[in-house]
Parts: C-alpha cells; sequence; structure tokens
C-alpha cells in the first residue's frame, strides 16, 4: 500500500497552516550517492534528478557527489551543506540486509548521521536510502512497481527548503 502522495491535500482546521509547497524554481539542490549498489542508486539518482526538474530546478541549480557507501553519505552531506550553496540536500544509497549485523550498523549509522547533520546546519537533508531485506525490494523502490524513492526524496526536499523559507521569512 501506497501513503499519500505529495499532490493530496491534507484536512485542515482552523488558523494559519505553512506549507512548503512543490515549486523549485530558483532553489539549489545538492544529491549525495552512494556508489555501493550501484544498480540500485543510479536509479534513484535518475528518480531524484526527474523529480527536481519537473518541479522548477535548473541543471545547473542541481550538483551530485558520490561517495562510496551509504555510511559516507552523511558526511558529505555536512560538508556540502556547510558551504552555504544549497536549500536542500537530498542523501541516497541502499543497504541490503545480508547474513550479518552490519546491515544495522550501516542504516542505523547512516540514518543517524542524515538527521543530526541536518539538524546542525538547519538545511533539510531528506533519506532516500532503502533500507531493505533483498535487492529485489530494493529495485521495486528504485523505479519499480513501488515506484522511486529517490524522486520522493527530491519532492520532500523541495517542499522542505520551501517550507523553511516561509518560516524563516524568506521565501522568494
Amino acid at each position: 500500500m501506497k501513503g499519500p502522495s505529495y499532490d493530496e491535500e491534507v484536512e485542515t482546521g482552523p488558523g494559519r497552516h505553512l506549507r512548503g509547497g512543490l515549486g523549485g524554481h530558483g532553489l539549489r539542490v545538492a544529491i549525495v550517492a552512494s556508489r555501493y549498489n550501484h544498480v540500485v542508486t543510479s536509479r534513484l539518482l535518475e528518480g531524484a534528478r526527474e523529480g527536481l526538474l519537473t518541479h522548477g530546478l535548473e541543471e545547473e541549480d542541481i550538483a551530485v557527489a558520490w561517495v562510496p557507501g551509504a555510511l559516507e553519505v552523511p558526511l558529505a552531506a555536512l560538508e556540502m551543506a556547510r558551504t552555504g550553496r544549497w536549500d536542500a540536500l537530498v542523501c541516497l544509497g541502499a543497504v541490503v540486509r545480508g547474513e550479518t549485523a552490519h546491515f544495522d550498523y550501516v542504516a542505523g549509522e547512516a540514518a543517524r548521521g542524515i538527521a543530526s547533520a541536518s539538524r546542525e546546519t538547519g538545511i533539510p537533508f531528506t533519506f532516500g536510502i532503502l533500507t531493505t531485506n533483498t535487492m529485489e525490494q530494493a529495485l521495486e523502490r528504485a523505479g519499480g512497481s513501488h515506484g522511486n524513492k529517490g524522486y520522493d526524496a527530491a519532492l520532500a526536499a523541495i517542499d522542505m527548503a520551501n517550507l523553511l523559507r516561509l518560516i524563516r521569512g524568506t521565501e522568494g
């Protein structure tokens, strides 16, 4: 079952509701992608780029940094955020469960690192790192029957960048 899409309206009550929106014009977004499980991450990257371009970003406003694996994503994303050049970062990778505890360490630390770096910098980092039991499940989420989670992460990045601009009074 799929969750609600970004295009669906949410029920609102009285008061002012802040919503970022999906207009990407004028935003700059960096993507940090893991080379490990490249067959999956390259598809996530295609989805993320499509999402950004479809929603108004220009090619020159998108940068891609490749790192060895999912564990290295948070550090590269943090350093990119510290430059002040990016409104949001999309973090992509694929961690597939194996027969050892390696999965738990890599997936958990990648998630913690990304969340921590986002809070530290005040820049939205979206989590497009798949954590699946099998390679087949990863491929289904990288452009297969479960959509493309790279695309979803890109839309979340646009939405959050716009929301933070609105909250900070810097919407442009």
